[in-house]
């Protein structure tokens, strides 16, 4: 039995998946991707402007990515941020443009990359388990009001379950698939 509420669920869990996926794209691993500097906010003119309103942002080799400010005067700023980042990276500026090598990982990184991948993933498992919790006392006083009927009741929590435990495979394979992505050389 679908309800609103199981559709409702569905959509919820679906951004909590998207939240993990942009959360894991800001991890390095070990290869340029213009998307690492997207959580990164530059203090223009007194506002924190998001870096890609400021600056175009490339990678146009496996281990650079390219800062091309479109205001010159914001180009301190942009490096600025970079360097206070927990980025690790240092921007090498030449008036114009900055360029970001990106070095290769050592082992012990990789390690702490991929617990950090971890952690974030567990989170997501987290939220999915409450947004599942919070579906199932909505069904649960749907029954209280005689809503549901408590063969439905039963129904619809196993629905709730089954939700959580599908987008909780897809949580644990992106993570496998990000692990696999550090652990490249």
């Amino acid at each position: 039995m679908r309800t609103d509420i199981h559709e409702k669920l569905e959509v919820k869990m679906n951004k909590t998946i998207g939240a993990m996926k942009d959360d894991l794209k800001s991890i390095r691993a070990g290869r340029a991707n213009p998307s690492l500097l997207d959580r990164l906010s530059i203090d223009y003119y007194g506002s924190p402007t998001p870096i890609n309103q400021l600056a175009s942002v490339s990678a146009p080799e496996p281990r650079l990515i390219v800062v091309q400010p479109y205001d010159q005067t914001a180009i301190k700023n942009i490096e600025k941020a970079i360097l206070q980042s927990d980025l690790g990276l240092n921007p090498s500026n030449d008036g114009k443009i900055i360029r970001l090598s990106i070095p290769q990982l050592t082992e012990e990184r990789r390690k702490n990359l991929i617990k950090i991948a971890k952690k974030t993933a567990e989170e997501a498992k987290v939220a999915l388990r409450n947004e599942r919790r919070d579906a199932n006392d909505l069904l649960k006083k749907m029954e209280k009001s005689n809503e549901l009927t408590e063969d439905d009741l039963k129904k619809s929590l196993d629905e709730a379950q089954k939700l959580t435990d599908k987008f909780s495979k897809q949580i644990d394979d992106i993570l496998v698939k990000k692990e696999s992505e550090i652990m490249e050389v």
